[in-house]
């Protein structure tokens, strides 16, 4: 059993909510405050950020991931992102309060939560080492081959805003798998 999965029958009895979002809806929204972790029972969102000319897709998370604005969640204060519904989404909420007491309430919670951190940690520095020596082919081959799951529950949009490419682009790379 994984981390994540870990994590996942750790808290089963303690999700405090359960809410749905319908397609487009913020979870979170820039400078706001978000401390809750969520489990995504179904459906699929995007973590973003936005400059002046456009946005740009961090993450995922999609059926059996924990989503949360993860800088505001670790520090109390505003977020950085947006966390929106790709298509209607079912999700268990729970409190960074509740979570934490469940975490703290064992040294194998407490090892479960550390895993987790160091797997995130490590996704983000393959996504950085991806987005800054690859090419768009094999940034595509990579993350097809980390997360298929990606490629079927994510609209190519936002699959191309993650990969740091156009949707042209991820067209042409998509066309020639055929």
């Amino acid at each position: 059993m994984n981390s994540l999965e870990l994590i996942i029958q750790k808290l089963e009895s303690h999700w405090e909510d359960t809410i749905t979002l319908k397609r487009n809806d913020f979870l979170v929204s820039k400078n706001s405050v978000s401390t809750n972790l969520y489990l995504v029972v179904e459906g699929s969102l995007r973590v973003f950020i936005e400059d002046e000319i456009e946005e740009h897709t961090i993450r995922f998370g999609y059926q059996n991931s924990i989503i949360t604005a993860l800088d505001s969640f670790l520090t109390d204060k505003p977020t950085s992102f947006y966390i929106q519904a790709l298509k209607k989404c079912t999700l268990k909420v729970i409190s960074k309060k509740t979570y934490l007491e469940v975490i703290n309430s064992s040294k194998e919670n407490e090892d479960a939560w550390k895993k987790l951190l160091e797997s995130f940690v490590y996704q983000q520095i393959e996504r950085e080492v991806d987005l800054i020596t690859y090419s768009p082919q094999k940034r595509f081959e990579r993350v097809f081959k980390r997360s298929p799951q990606v490629f079927q529950e994510i609209p190519q949009k936002y699959i191309a805003s993650y990969l740091r490419m156009t949707p042209e682009t991820l067209s042409r790379i998509l066309k020639n798998l055929d």
